[in-house]
């Protein structure tokens, strides 16, 4: 990795890079140190970018096939490479608190990793800033593959062949019973997903778990609850929180690999709050790394 002003966000994960432009045209040297890096750190920062739509779907595609919006596709049966965060709309006008859009994406607010509940997930999610709130909206981070290094040896041996079930229902159940419309629910039945996985590029092991992780193949509800409740509660002590607060022009990507995120919220009646993302769709199943 040839980056010149790279700048260590967190002990466990994240990196700050600097003196690169992406909107230019990146030589199959630079992006291939990107895609090192990402292996490496997980989480890159690029700030003070000159953000588009256009510019960030040419660079998504750099690292691979772009995911479609699954909320676009179930509800609408639509193509959208986009997703919006934030409580302004493509016409620039803001949602309050109390609409029906606003409340959906507190759903994000939950430690998840992103398409954790489709047969192939989600490799890398792209998100550029465009308007963020004086207070809150910050995006909360942390590392799966440091929480697995952290588990002592027998309990990493007795997860390791482990399968859990993600449920993209089951998580958004806990905000509201209706938060899911029917056709959007039939388009994502639950999913095996390996408990552990290893990173192909440093071979580094993770746990693969967040809110989508319903329970664990072959165990019972209650039994699969405990134990995929003590890996959230090990993984997400604050000390091993990344807090990460949005700057217009920021160009973010992170490793949903191995990486969990979460929202922490902001007062949609007082503060506008843009982002767009973009995703890169995983080469294949979590059962066949």
């Amino acid at each position: 990795m040839n980056f010149q002003n790279v700048e260590p966000l967190h002990t466990d994960f994240g990196a700050q890079i600097t003196g690169l432009d992406l909107s230019k045209r990146l030589s199959k040297e630079t992006i291939f140190d990107i895609q090192e890096a990402i292996d490496r750190y997980s989480f890159l920062c690029f700030p003070d970018q000159s953000v588009s739509d256009d510019m960030q779907l040419g660079f998504t595609k750099l690292f691979g096939e772009p995911e479609p919006s699954h909320v676009k596709l179930g509800q609408e049966g639509l193509i959208d490479n986009f997703i919006t965060i934030g409580n302004v709309q493509d016409d620039g006008n803001a949602l309050g608190n109390d609409h029906q859009k606003t409340k959906f994406l507190t759903g994000n607010n939950v430690w998840h990793s992103d398409s954790s509940f489709r047969i192939v997930p989600t490799y890398i999610s792209i998100m550029c800033a465009y308007e963020v709130p004086k207070e809150g909206g910050k995006t909360e981070f942390v590392s799966q593959r440091a929480s697995y290094k952290r588990l002592p040896y027998k309990t990493q041996v007795s997860i390791n062949s482990l399968i859990s079930i993600h449920d993209y229902v089951f998580s958004r159940s806990k905000i509201s019973q209706n938060a899911v419309t029917p056709s959007h629910a039939a388009s994502l039945p639950p999913v095996r997903q390996k408990l552990v996985r290893k990173n192909p590029g440093v071979g580094e092991k993770n746990i693969y778990i967040g809110s989508h992780a319903k329970e664990i193949e072959g165990w019972s509800f209650d039994d699969s609850r405990v134990l995929l409740e003590e890996l959230l509660s090990g993984t997400t002590k604050n000390d091993y929180i990344y807090d990460h607060t949005w700057k217009p022009g920021d160009l973010v990507i992170w490793d949903n690999r191995c990486l969990l995120h979460r929202g922490s919220g902001y007062d949609a009646d007082k503060y506008r709050r843009r982002m767009r993302q973009t995703r890169v769709k995983g080469t294949g199943s979590t059962l066949d790394e």
